[in-house]
């Protein structure tokens, strides 16, 4: 007779309630992002400010996200990865009780600024997959979370702007806040410690210097057209950003365990992907803010369609909805076009999208329209970037690279939010609170010509005769640019490695 097989071993009631722990934790991350565009308009009726002075409560929290991710990475290396992400939640939920409690501009932008911290907790939520799950779960967990997070988001803008419809503006933060409790407590009682040892060092010179570089730069593109370009303190923020990161890029080339490894800039293709990254997370954040802004501008104005926050939360879904489609087509994609034919091309689908509704936006229609469209480029461009990455750097690099990646994005989405906010506000006039309808226009037109640029840098910088792949596709690469797209098109931080 044959030895009896080993039936294998049943799981912990813990292990059983990891991955739902873990879902919860995404889905607090969903909620952030969700609670960003669409809101802007009602926050700035709500606390009677100009639009372009609301959209910073957004692009406070895309700035945060850009300097937390690299900081929860390395904190999350190693023994302490419940801590990071506990604290991250616990940050995430303070900041929602600040901005639901308060009736100032000021302190919600801090509030949202605290939430943003949390943009970064979606890899850590993975890494804790990988060590606290049997080996055969693990891979099914990773694709769950990374659909939940990028779904998500979808989801989560008609159901934030249904609440603050009907609710009010703080009861959309109340929401995100209970939602970041319920998610801190479970962690608390279900996600085991790391049993990793060690744990990278944090680079605290390394961020701070990157942090007040960006927050200077922002200031200065986002108020440059309420201070005047030329006003003392625009250029003397300006020149603050280009001193320290001046100082910055050395300090970073020095370190033993730099928050940014920047050598990795010498590959191309890294180059490539990450100066388009860059310039497709600014054009989407542009565009995304001006159609949930003039879709909601009252239809008195001549231009507008006085649509509810609840229509334009509703309006993003399209955007959701066909960018997860792309990513998950873009093997076909890859196949069809060639892989240095994916990238540009994707770039000149966001840039059309963008000029045709800067041209056609008297129907309501328009703009569900649109953003399908920018959905489709945006879907293929951040499934193909990390591609090009993970494929041009050697193994060992390749996590460094794409935590490069993610910072570039973050920085990208958050510089964009700026941007359109100084544009809508070189277009309000004086004493008014909403800008004509040439500055939705003039953002719309500034975010194609960006891609446009962008495509041409995907297409000309590579090297197509040298070639600069050093790996073949394969299907964990192909995996990763799936994931990778679904949550850069949710304005999320992804993983930071190929597995």
């Amino acid at each position: 007779m044959s030895a009896a097989v080993a039936a294998p071993p049943r799981p912990t009631r813990r292990e059983a309630a990891l991955t739902p722990v873990l879902f919860l934790v995404t889905l607090v991350v969903a909620v952030i992002s969700s609670l960003g565009a669409p809101l802007v308009p009602l926050i700035a009726t709500d606390l009677k400010v100009s639009l372009s002075e609301a959209q910073w409560s957004l692009t406070a929290a895309l700035l945060a996200g850009a300097v937390s991710a690299p900081i929860m990475g390395r904190l999350g290396d190693g023994p302490h990865r419940r801590t990071a992400i506990a604290g991250g939640l616990a940050v995430v939920m303070a900041g929602g009780l600040i901005a639901a409690l308060v009736n100032s501009l000021g302190l919600l932008v801090v509030g949202r600024a605290m939430q943003g911290v949390g943009l970064g907790l979606v890899p850590l939520a993975m890494a804790a997959a990988r060590d606290g799950l049997p080996r055969p779960k693990v891979a099914p967990a990773i694709a769950l979370l990374s659909v939940a997070a990028a779904a998500g988001v979808g989801v989560g803008y008609p159901v934030s702007g249904l609440i603050a419809e009907h609710l009010g503006l703080h009861a959309a933060y109340w929401f995100g806040a209970g939602f970041a409790a319920v998610a801190l407590v479970a962690v608390m009682a279900v996600v085991p410690r790391s049993t990793q040892a060690g744990g990278g060092r944090l680079d605290v010179a390394g961020s701070v210097l990157l942090s007040v570089a960006i927050i200077a730069l922002l200031l200065a593109i986002g108020q440059g057209a309420a201070w005047g370009w030329g006003s003392a303190r625009i250029v003397l923020l300006f020149a603050a950003a280009v001193v320290l990161l001046a100082l910055w890029v050395p300090q970073q080339l020095r370190a033993d365990v730099p928050l940014i490894e920047l050598r990795l800039l010498r590959h191309r293709a890294v180059l490539t992907a990450d100066a388009s990254a860059f310039v497709l997370g600014a054009a989407m954040y542009m565009n995304l803010s001006a159609v949930t802004a003039l879709v909601q501008v009252p239809s008195g104005t001549g231009y507008g369609f006085g649509a509810s926050v609840l229509t334009a939360g509703l309006c993003l879904v399209p955007f959701s909805v066909t960018s997860l489609l792309a990513s998950r087509l873009l093997p076909a994609a890859t196949r069809a076009l060639g892989e240095t034919g994916v990238l540009p091309i994707g770039c000149l689908v966001v840039a059309l999208a963008a000029g045709l509704f800067a041209l056609f936006h008297t129907m309501l229609w328009e703009a569900f329209g649109m953003m399908a469209l920018l959905g489709i480029g945006m879907g293929f461009t951040f499934a193909a970037i990390p591609g090009l990455i993970v494929r041009a750097v050697p193994s060992e690099e390749t996590g460094s690279a794409m935590g490069f990646y993610q910072v570039v994005r973050y920085i990208g989405f958050s510089i964009g939010s700026a941007l359109a906010a100084s544009v809508l506000a070189s277009h309000t006039p004086h004493g008014a609170h909403l800008p004509g309808e040439s500055g939705f226009a003039a953002a719309l037109w500034i975010a194609a010509g960006l891609c446009v640029a962008a495509a041409l840098v995907a297409w000309l910088l590579p090297g197509r005769r040298s070639g600069t792949t050093t790996r073949p596709p394969s299907r964990a690469v192909e995996e990763l640019e799936v994931e990778e797209g679904e949550l850069g098109t949710a304005g999320v931080v992804g993983l930071h490695d190929a597995g």
